[in-house]
């Protein structure tokens, strides 16, 4: 288990309760107050500022972490209700305030321009676009997210005689048997379709507040608040509008010739959604582990021969057997389970420099694909751990996803072998070509969620018509050649099983940048070998968010270029490999 790093400050008490606000008040105050004469004074500020904002970071991780992992625990949604209501919306204008008198020092004392400017750009947008008046709109946001929580984590369904989590579900999704798949997929969406007006009720309601926290900072709509609020300094909606056209025009096509070769092997005049996970030449599901602690093991040991010191890192964090949270220190909560928060996740806890990864394993190949997908945030969270700024400890979204969606592409060559995910040749190779797949598959499903969220905040007096029109007319764009015939009533509310649309509004463009990334990346494994990824990749990990995103795909030998171009060359190589795994 991952030990507590010592801090870089003394300024906050070790055993300090940041989930209360009359423990962080005087420390806040204590820095307010404080006179800084010289730089040395500054810099010492900044890291006691900063110091104070990772223990908060850590109360408030430690809270989610145990809320998610048992949604049904009404203490845990108790403590978290507690948190949003009366210590997040008191520590929004106490950092509003921080921020304020750095940008003031700092045109009184000249700091390392080199050092400071990323700092520096970040902390001067949170103050421009900071009102008092959105902070109880960001507290009923973020109580709005726990709702959301909890209709998402309360669905299951009964199947197969037993009750069974959604998650637990998508293994028949994989089943040779037809009819066995249909009646899978129509028990989940049929669950999904009862909450489709709660669901509604909650994402209407969130418009609505985010529309207004955007105006309230002087911008005509949402869409101009995120990328400013996201610190999205080095690309802007026309770039994605740019990303959205390659797509379309180098990847859709790529993805509907593998839907009709894949029509083809299962001999069927048309697809069905329940025909899109199974393996078209028959073969049940791979079978990768079972349960969380054989799945740690085996991400280990992929971990240690894609290079020593990523398996030394993972095998830190525990065997998978842990459960109900971050209690007792733990980094792990790895198996899917009724009451459990959906989807999967990383989260640092920044004081003591611990990470934590949560997630709903089912056996599935994608369960796989989930864990080594953390274990890449966790490894950037660890090479950077040394770093005093907590800001710089947290890179930009777009390079942490690089982190994540790398070890997918790198760690899959060695999920073979006896100790692997996968001891069977034939059933190694197929993962490959099914990682490969979802390499390119991900990203038309990433351009038809940001176009949506483009859309959706740019209108945001829709209604809920318009809202599912405008959803089907990207799936026409950007979707696969699946029919719909006989369940159509479904299809306009499946964007609904997107929790980042909820939760992490506009985050999702990340992914897709940060994708190409990935493949670069592993096309220099292939080209200039494994170690010379690694290398590459470990140093930009390093940097954490001390540079801007440009350069951090610089130094991991990237180039930061999402358009047409880029995607058309990734997919081609995708394609070529694709076709020498099936020989």
């Amino acid at each position: 288990m991952i030990a507590p790093k010592p801090p870089f400050s003394d300024f906050v008490p070790a055993n300090l309760d940041a989930t209360r606000w009359d423990a962080i008040s005087p420390l806040v105050d204590s820095l307010l107050a404080r006179v800084v004469t010289t730089k040395a004074d500054l810099e010492r500020w900044v890291l006691d500022r900063s110091e104070l904002e990772a223990a908060c970071a850590e109360a408030k991780a430690d809270i989610y972490i145990t809320m998610t992992c048992d949604t049904e625990d009404k203490h845990a949604q108790a403590a978290y209700s507690a948190y949003i209501e009366n210590v997040s919306p008191k520590l929004s204008p106490a950092f509003f305030a921080l921020d304020k008198k750095y940008v003031d020092l700092r045109t009184k004392h000249e700091l390392d321009g080199a050092r400071y400017a990323v700092f520096d750009r970040s902390v001067k947008a949170d103050v421009e676009i900071f009102r008092d008046e959105n902070v109880p709109l960001e507290t009923e946001l973020a109580q709005l997210g726990q709702r959301f929580e909890q209709v998402a984590g309360a669905m299951s369904v009964t199947f197969d005689g037993q009750e069974r989590t959604l998650p637990q579900m998508a293994k028949y999704q994989e089943l040779p048997d037809r009819a066995v798949r249909e009646g899978a997929w129509r028990a989940v969406a049929d669950r999904r379709f009862k909450d489709v007006d709660a669901m509604n009720e909650i994402f209407d309601q969130m418009i609505v507040l985010r529309d207004n926290v955007a105006r309230n900072s002087g911008f005509k709509d949402y869409v101009g608040y995120a990328f400013k609020s996201m610190h999205r300094f080095d690309y802007t909606v026309k770039d994605c509008e740019m990303f959205h056209a390659g797509v379309e025009a180098a990847v859709v096509p790529l993805v509907r010739a593998l839907e009709k070769e894949r029509a083809t092997e299962l001999k069927v005049d048309s697809l069905r959604p329940w025909d899109l996970g199974v393996d078209p030449k028959g073969r049940g599901p791979l079978k990768p582990f079972v349960g969380g602690a054989e799945l740690m093991s085996k991400s280990v040991a992929a971990c240690e021969k894609l290079d020593p010191r990523l398996g030394a890192m993972l095998r830190q964090m525990g065997d998978g057997s842990e459960s109900r949270g971050s209690k007792s220190g733990a980094c792990l909560d790895l198996d899917s389970r009724k009451g459990k928060a959906p989807g999967g996740y990383q989260y640092m806890r920044d004081r003591t420099r611990r990470p934590f990864i949560f997630m709903n394993a089912a056996g599935l190949h994608k369960d796989v694909e989930t864990m080594v997908h953390e274990a890449g945030h966790a490894f950037h969270s660890m090479l950077c751990e040394n770093e005093p700024l907590l800001a710089y400890r947290h890179s930009p979204i777009e390079f942490a996803e690089v982190a994540s969606m790398s070890m997918e592409l790198l760690t899959m060559k060695h999920w073979g072998g006896s100790d692997g995910f996968y001891p069977s040749q034939d059933d190694f190779r197929r993962s490959q070509r099914e990682q490969l797949k979802r390499s390119v598959l991900l990203l038309p499903w990433i351009a038809t969620i940001d176009a949506f969220q483009q859309w959706i905040y740019s209108n945001p007096r829709h209604t809920r018509a318009q809202r599912e029109a405008i959803w089907l007319s990207l799936d026409a764009r950007f979707g696969g050649t699946a029919s719909w015939d006989g369940i159509e009533k479904y299809k306009p509310n499946i964007w609904q099983r997107q929790l980042h649309l909820f939760t992490h509004p506009f985050y999702y463009i990340e992914y897709g940048i940060a994708q190409l990334g990935a493949l670069q990346l592993w096309l220099t494994s292939l080209e200039q070998g494994e170690s010379a990824a690694v290398e590459k990749y470990m140093a930009g990990l390093r940097l954490g968010g001390s540079k801007p995103l440009p350069e951090l795909f610089k130094a991991s030998g990237l180039t930061f270029d999402f358009g047409p171009e880029m995607l058309k060359r990734l997919a081609d190589r995708v394609q070529g490999q694709l076709d020498s795994l099936a020989k």
